[in-house]
């Protein structure tokens, strides 16, 4: 009998690395393990403890505990599964996207010389670092002046969480990081250049992150000069225009990192990918008109056709940007699971606290409990999603949260319903709009962090959308899905597979249990869904701009 063959995946989320080591043959889970990145996502000062941070929509991260999660979760899987390195045929890797840093020629992150060290700017810009907004603002004003026609494929504007944004606020801040750094590059792509000591630039980041595409390439040179005569060249003197496709093979391991690992050089490191798109075909999803969430921190809503569509707010739609063949669309919201944590964290009693301790649950446990006992509409209350500025369709980082309905007698449990209500309205608002823009959402697949742990979470966004939802069956999707990529990148020959088709095929899975519908609620919800729009629509859009001149004010007086 063959020796059996396996794929690593690992999935560097926000806070946290998750590695899982599968069976090639059959996607069988076999071992994971867990980084907790010691740096965390740095908003307030850097690690140094002395350097603060300029502002309030800073979000850092540190790449050196990228490469401790590699060193901490490749070897406790191959000690988990009792299996020799020479086994593992193929490693993928995802993250999330835009997550950027400059580095020097050979692939050193400036934050890590000495000279920069204390540079704020010289560190890696997490996806959900919103302080280049002025520039994000900068390039739609500009983009839309000179008539670019990608800007549609981007719903219309381009967002502060995309790279372009984030290397124009290092040259406009630190012009002498911007000066120094030999490469701007998607901790995606840095990534695989630490693993296989090739630099890569993935079809995927390249795509949704960066404004190419396979048929015109990156925005042209007099666009990029025209926000900063400096930036003219940021393509060729800082970047690469060489992508990578998804399951491409980017190189095998550099000896030095086979040894640290405890793998072989041969191991196949496949192209970079981003958490969410690499998520898809996991799901079992190989084919258009079926929607996947990545539901957790934030969602991430994607979904394929058979043709280009321009959808307002979208992230983007990229060909072959989640599955070969077909056009990829990306939409999401900035802030999901990170809402309900604030909540908690903030706005709930001490006698809540107590009683959550001393039945041995969580207070997400114990506001969830509660919440179920409220019917549609009977908390009186109704939210905007916005704790972290809009994603889609309105791309506008500067929106901020609101509740309405409060009264004397409001309780911390109708408060954390409202908010779940609030996020599943903003998916409705997502699908609504790529269905009146033509893009088929025909079925639902789910997969992350809230799907695992919250059934009324689940059963709200069912009633509210009116849809079924379909639950992945591996708890670590996203890392599924990058090793299944990996068992891509080694091919047939090496025990893998030849397309991503065949790997989900054997390697992917959805559950038994769905979420359905139910027709009464959804009928209520439809109401308070027209208020939810009224209010988004007036906010987000219309005459209510008292979200952002509150922001404009914070700390003003």
């Amino acid at each position: 009998m063959p020796e059996p063959k396996f794929a690593l995946g690992i999935d560097f989320g926000t806070e946290s690395a998750r590695a899982l080591l599968v069976n090639a043959a059959d996607g069988s889970e076999v071992a994971t393990a867990v980084y907790e990145y010691s740096s965390g996502v740095i908003t307030e000062a850097l690690p140094d403890g002395g350097t603060q941070l300029p502002a309030h929509d800073w979000a850092l991260q540190d790449p050196e505990d990228y490469l401790r999660a590699l060193e901490q979760t490749v070897p406790a899987c191959l000690k988990e599964a009792g299996i020799d390195g020479d086994q593992v045929i193929g490693i993928g890797t995802d993250f999330t996207a835009c997550t950027m840093l400059p580095t020097l020629a050979d692939g050193t992150p400036l934050c890590m010389t000495d000279a920069f060290r204390a540079e704020p700017n010289a560190w890696v810009k997490l996806w959900k670092h919103h302080a280049a907004q002025p520039e994000a603002d900068r390039v739609n004003e500009t983009a839309r002046k000179m008539g670019e026609a990608w800007l549609e494929r981007y719903g219309g504007k381009i967002s502060s969480e995309w790279f372009f944004p984030k290397a124009l606020q290092i040259l406009d801040e630190a012009p002498e990081v911007y000066q120094a750094a030999d490469r701007l590059i998607e901790a995606a792509d840095w990534i695989i250049w630490q693993l296989s000591g090739n630099e890569t630039r993935n079809l995927c980041t390249a795509g949704y992150k960066a404004i190419w595409s396979k048929r015109d390439g990156f925005p042209r040179k007099a666009f990029l000069e025209a926000l900063h005569p400096d930036f003219a060249e940021v393509i060729d003197e800082k970047m690469s225009r060489s992508i990578l496709a998804l399951g491409g093979r980017a190189g095998g391991l550099t000896e030095e990192m086979a040894d640290r690992l405890g793998l072989s050089p041969n191991t196949a490191v496949a192209a970079g990918n981003v958490d969410a798109h690499v998520a898809v075909p996991a799901c079992t999803v190989t084919g258009p008109g079926k929607m996947v969430m990545i539901m957790g921190t934030s969602i991430c809503h994607m979904v394929c056709g058979t043709q280009e569509k321009h959808v307002p707010g979208q992230c983007g739609v990229v060909e072959d940007g989640i599955l070969p063949g077909l056009y990829g669309f990306e939409a999401g919201q900035s802030a999901v699971g990170d809402i309900f944590a604030w909540f908690v964290r903030t706005s709930v009693p001490a006698a809540y606290e107590a009683e959550a301790e001393k039945r041995n649950i969580s207070v997400h446990e114990l506001l969830t409990q509660r919440a179920a006992a409220y019917r549609p509409a009977e908390t009186g209350l109704l939210a905007l999603d916005w704790w972290n500025g809009n994603r889609s369709v309105l791309v506008d980082a500067d929106l901020t949260g609101l509740m309405l309905g409060m009264h004397l007698g409001t309780k911390p449990e109708e408060m954390y319903r409202a908010i779940i209500e609030a996020t599943a309205f903003g998916t409705y608002k997502i699908i609504r709009t790529f269905e009146s823009c033509g893009v088929a959402v025909e079925e639902i697949y789910c997969c992350g962090g809230l799907p695992e742990r919250n059934d009324l979470l689940m059963q709200i966004y069912s009633d509210v959308t009116g849809r079924e939802f379909k639950i992945a069956r591996s708890a670590q999707t996203c890392a599924l899905g990058s090793a299944m990529h990996g068992a891509v990148a080694a091919g047939k020959d090496a025990g893998g597979y030849d397309t991503i088709e065949e790997a989900a095929a054997r390697m992917a899975g959805i559950r038994d249990k769905t979420y359905k519908p139910d027709a009464a609620a959804h009928e209520v919800y439809e109401k308070i869904y027209a208020e939810y729009d009224a209010l988004h629509e007036y906010f987000g859009r219309g005459a209510g701009g008292a979200m952002k001149r509150l922001k404009a004010m914070k700390g003003v007086g």
